[in-house]
């Protein structure tokens, strides 16, 4: 019998080449389904709820996989952990629903961008392949102010990289929570999903504000433009974490119960 496997992933995105499988380079989709294919000794496809780029990190990355393998969950959790690298761990692992599909069957995600302020690099807190370093403080209010502006339903356009393969720029940002950590400014953004980039050029276009070179008003004007070109620049991949994907898998349990219980009747009625 087909089983789909839920896994809760975390890694350390500095020197992996994202996400997304590709020839002759390192990833962390094609790390995982290696060390699949050893424990299930067939070819495993493993599906991550986005594709994290190049030097991104993740604390809650969610992913699927089908298998016909009999081991045990917890069983196969461990005996794939141990075949991965050190930069990589399965958090936890679980039987979903096989309705359930780690893109489509998202309910939201938080990502976390963190930024180190001061003079020093935070080498000294062992901190810089998960942070940016800015030699200046922010000041938080103002970016709080101008985070308004990129809060609901709309264009993104202007914080979306050329190059983003998505059929329409439009997205909606549940949240926004900038806050001071000791050193570090942490820019924490919900959503449902996000255009190539967008977190990082939000955050770059609201340093822009925190550092005093634009009002909070002008992150308005820039969205209202719809041109990348007026918005801050692109902050560094390494300072960007997947935190965590939310789910609501009881629903998929009902639907997926409600299913097999009109299939019984239908064919009770046939005989």
């Amino acid at each position: 019998m087909e089983r789909n496997v839920k896994l809760v992933i975390a890694y350390d995105g500095t020197d992996f080449h994202g996400w997304q499988r590709q020839p002759s380079l390192r990833t962390v989709q094609g790390t995982i389904e290696q060390a699949a294919r050893r424990v299930l000794r067939h070819q495993v496809e493993v599906l991550g709820s986005g594709r994290t780029d190049a030097g991104v990190h993740a604390a809650g990355q969610v992913a699927n996989f089908r298998t016909t393998s009999q081991v045990p969950i917890q069983n196969m959790r461990r005996a794939i952990g141990s075949r991965l690298p050190k930069d990589v761990t399965i958090v936890s692992a679980c039987e979903v629903p096989m309705s359930f599909d780690a893109i489509k069957s998202s309910r939201g995600k938080l990502y976390r961008y963190r930024v180190h302020c001061a003079e020093g690099r935070p080498v000294e807190r062992q901190l810089q392949r998960q942070t940016y370093h800015f030699w200046q403080r922010l000041a938080i209010e103002p970016m709080r102010q101008g985070a308004r502006y990129l809060m609901g339903r709309q264009d993104f356009r202007a914080m979306a990289t050329q190059g983003s393969p998505r059929e329409h720029t439009i997205r909606t940002v549940t949240g926004i929570h900038i806050h001071r950590h000791y050193d570090e400014v942490r820019f924490d953004v919900q959503g449902r999903g996000f255009l190539y980039n967008q977190v990082r050029n939000m955050v770059g276009t609201l340093i822009e504000v925190g550092r005093g070179h634009w009002p909070p008003e002008r992150v308005a004007e820039i969205m209202a433009s719809g041109d990348r070109s007026q918005a801050g620049p692109t902050t560094p991949a390494r300072g960007l974490c997947l935190q965590w994907v939310r789910y609501d898998l009881e629903i998929l349990r009902r639907v997926e119960n409600a299913q097999v219980e009109a299939s019984g009747s239908e064919a009770t009625d046939s005989i």
